[in-house]
């Protein structure tokens, strides 16, 4: 069977820029991000040593968003004690990331995948960046973003695969969810 070229070149443009899903069980993809201080934080260098809840979130500095992060800041004990290792990301510049752990006293790593090429390999959908205007003890902010991910989580293990994804996050339980299902892997 042949496929004909005008049918080839219209799938190619249908499904340029779509990101597939990872599955559970997969390797979870490497990635390489600078972080709020523009370090690069490179995620092989901490698999084996801890297991890495990675969530992507749409905008730092935005009500959910600040929620979902804060639960995290809040939790952050008791994810230590499960030898997890928190990590945000956002398309938000570095600077951003830092007005915001500055401001909501953040405790972990959040870094910023701009172009959302990470988000992509990740299977999680990605929309254009934009722009928000915050005040922040009376001075006025202007946080620009390249890229906008959607709220999904994962879980990856020390082994560097996916144990857990959540697609249809609930920002101010997603700590809590996903404590309820590391809670329940470290037992098996």
């Amino acid at each position: 069977m042949t496929i004909h070229p005008f049918f080839l070149m219209f799938f190619l443009t249908c499904t340029h820029g779509v990101s597939f899903a990872i599955d559970l069980g997969s390797p979870a993809p490497a990635f390489s991000l600078k972080d709020e201080n523009g370090k690069v934080f490179n995620s092989k260098d901490s698999l084996s040593k801890k297991h890495l809840l990675v969530f992507f979130y749409p905008a730092a500095l935005t009500g959910g968003c600040t929620r979902q992060a804060c639960s995290y800041r809040d939790d952050l004990l008791k994810w230590n004690s499960k030898e997890v290792k928190i990590i945000g990301i956002s398309g938000d510049s570095p600077a951003n990331l830092k007005l915001f752990k500055k401001t909501e006293h953040l405790n972990f790593t959040l870094l910023s995948d701009p172009a959302g090429k990470t988000a992509k390999e990740f299977g999680v959908p990605v929309s254009k960046g934009g722009t928000i205007q915050k005040f922040i003890q009376g001075e006025r902010f202007s946080l620009e973003r390249s890229a906008t991910a959607k709220r999904w989580t994962f879980i990856i293990s020390k082994s560097g695969e996916v144990i857990y994804k959540n697609n249809k996050v609930n920002a101010v339980k997603d700590s809590a969810d996903a404590m309820h299902f590391i809670s329940k892997f470290l037992k098996l």
